[in-house]
């Protein structure tokens, strides 16, 4: 019992609304809808700025939506206090010229459940990343725009699998903003539970998901990442592991630079923090979007 209520929290999808529209914050947009290639329909906003530079954002996993995360529903185990709302940041963002693309990973929010109804922390999620790349690189609006990438955890290590999928190629792609990538092996040691209960809930997980998830890992695609990229970490959040977070900027061969925070002692205070001081880590963007 206490395995599969501990992988619910770790892979269990459908835990995620879209709390709040764009329109609540003065932003045009459209509702938009796209297909992964393996069919599974994803739903996002298409916050319309300028025709020439898009924001794609990829959000983090389980907890959270397009919209960010609310503690609403969320029973006794809530990761923060009140709403992280990602428009925050996006309002920011169009204020400055860009369009942004908004959307809900499989599985999270209103996009459809995917191939497998499971959370897989990038693997299947990487998918997602692509459609969105080619979502935006087929528009007839947005065909000539630059694109930057706003990878949030598992947006993150869904994008860097990405990157090692194809997404390299494209050359409209122009920088990246990776916050807080988190490896599935050093979350579990970070929760602390005791070798029995933990390879009990790593089992239950790679039987739900169809995935070795304590051996598969997004740093060996690291190195495929093409475009200059902003690394983000809360030092003090409670599932990091300082070693993984060099090892990904080391691993990185592009232009790069890393931004370590110094905020509460929980993992979402970096989300929270985005949005509320979006100035001080988007300004990457401005850099190579041009």
């Amino acid at each position: 019992m206490l395995s599969k209520l501990l992988s619910n929290s770790i892979v269990k999808g459908g835990v995620s609304p879209v709390f709040d529209l764009p329109s609540d914050y003065g932003l045009p947009y459209e509702e938009v809808t796209f297909n992964a290639k393996d069919g599974v329909q994803l739903s996002g906003w298409l916050i319309k700025g300028n025709t020439d530079k898009v924001i794609i954002q990829s959000h983090y996993g389980v907890q959270s939506s397009r919209s960010g995360y609310t503690p609403e529903g969320k029973g006794m185990m809530k990761m923060w206090k009140e709403d992280i709302a990602f428009l925050k940041h996006v309002k920011h963002l169009h204020s400055k010229g860009y369009s942004v693309l908004m959307y809900d990973f499989r599985n999270h929010g209103n996009s459809d459940e995917g191939t497998s109804p499971w959370v897989t922390w990038g693997p299947e999620e990487r998918k997602d990343v692509i459609a969105a790349v080619e979502f935006i690189t087929q528009h007839e609006d947005y065909n000539n725009a630059q694109i930057g990438l706003l990878s949030i955890c598992m947006g993150a290590a869904s994008s860097t699998y990405a990157f090692g999928d194809g997404v390299k190629e494209f050359d409209n792609i122009k920088a990246m903003v990776a916050i807080q990538p988190l490896r599935y092996l050093d979350f579990i040691k970070a929760l602390g539970l005791d070798n029995f209960i933990g390879k009990g809930v790593t089992k239950l997980n790679n039987e739900r998901t169809g995935i070795a998830m304590d051996e598969v890992s997004f740093m060996p695609n690291v190195k495929d990442i093409t475009v200059p990229t902003l690394l983000v970490q809360n030092q003090n959040d409670e599932y990091l592991n300082k070693q993984s977070i060099d090892e990904y900027f080391d691993a990185l061969t592009v232009e790069k630079k890393m931004i370590w925070l110094d905020l509460d002692k929980k993992r979402a205070a970096g989300y929270d923090y985005l949005t509320k001081h979006p100035e001080e880590l988007l300004f990457w963007f401005d850099q190579y979007l041009k």
